[in-house]
């Protein structure tokens, strides 16, 4: 399963925030905008972001996470997320020698259907293998017939052949990345991605991902989760029907945290 660790964040995330805040509506300058910040104060102006809808300074302060344990096919759903940055392990430069790969829960649940999916992660082994050694072959003999060293001709041409035998790769190919977001990205993306209705490998790996900053900044991700936290469902007919059930969770989450939760009933407000 997937595993997420926050690497590193902007030193005093929350106080990064308030003190661009600060600026916007004090005269305040540059020199002396840190000043008077207390922790109190600090949280006094992040909740204070949150509240009138005022989102830009929250961009100051950024996180950047390890996930490992995760799919091509999750690969291909975070970066829809584009305010963001991504370094992600190249199946182009780094050869798939006896693959990870990801097996989903209603598949592993099934007997029958784990088998034939190992199966068929094992053919594709194969096939990559077999595919990687008649392209290397051809190509270490076209670059030696250039007048190429022998054992750089040997690398080059296990490089030329990756490159192509890795289309044989399936979604469900294990990678590992570095994602870099601001805060107010990620505020987006855990709205949509911790949703119900997000798929459930990038739903497992967001989860993590707000448990990781709520321990960073509390008071910056305090209301952060799917929008039905806050409001109705967005998601309209196609809703999954549990509201309740999902802010009961993401309280739970919360209280984990140390967060001070409100009355009951005024949550959602």
């Amino acid at each position: 399963m997937a595993k997420v660790t926050l690497l590193t964040y902007t030193p005093q995330p929350e106080k990064a925030v308030a003190a661009a805040a600060k600026l916007c509506y004090s005269p305040a300058s540059i020199s002396d905008i840190t000043e008077g910040l207390t922790e109190e104060k600090t949280a006094s102006f992040v909740e204070m972001l949150a509240e009138i809808g005022h989102e830009s300074p929250i961009e100051h302060a950024s996180f950047t996470f390890g996930i490992e344990g995760v799919s091509r096919s999750f690969l291909a759903q975070i970066t829809r997320h584009r305010i963001a940055s991504y370094s992600v392990q190249s199946q182009r430069y780094v050869r798939e020698t006896q693959f990870s790969y990801v097996v989903p829960p209603e598949i592993a649940a099934r007997p029958e259907a784990k088998a034939l999916y190992i199966k068929a992660m094992e053919r594709d082994q194969k096939d990559y293998e077999a595919l990687t050694e008649i392209l290397k072959a051809d190509h270490e003999k076209a670059f030696l017939a250039k007048g190429m060293e022998p054992k750089a001709a040997v690398r080059a041409a296990e490089k030329k052949a990756i490159e192509d035998a890795r289309f044989v790769l399936p979604n469900a190919c294990d990678t590992k990345m570095v994602v870099t977001m601001n805060a107010r990205s990620l505020q987006n993306f855990f709205r949509h991605r911790c949703c119900n209705r997000a798929q459930w490998e990038i739903r497992d790996v967001a989860e993590q991902m707000l448990r990781l900053v709520l321990e960073a900044a509390p008071h910056l991700f305090k209301n952060a989760g799917p929008s039905c936290l806050s409001g109705p469902c967005p998601e309209g007919k196609m809703s999954c029907g549990k509201m309740q059930e999902v802010r009961e969770k993401y309280r739970a989450i919360r209280e984990a945290a140390g967060i001070e939760i409100p009355e009951k009933g005024e949550e959602g407000r």
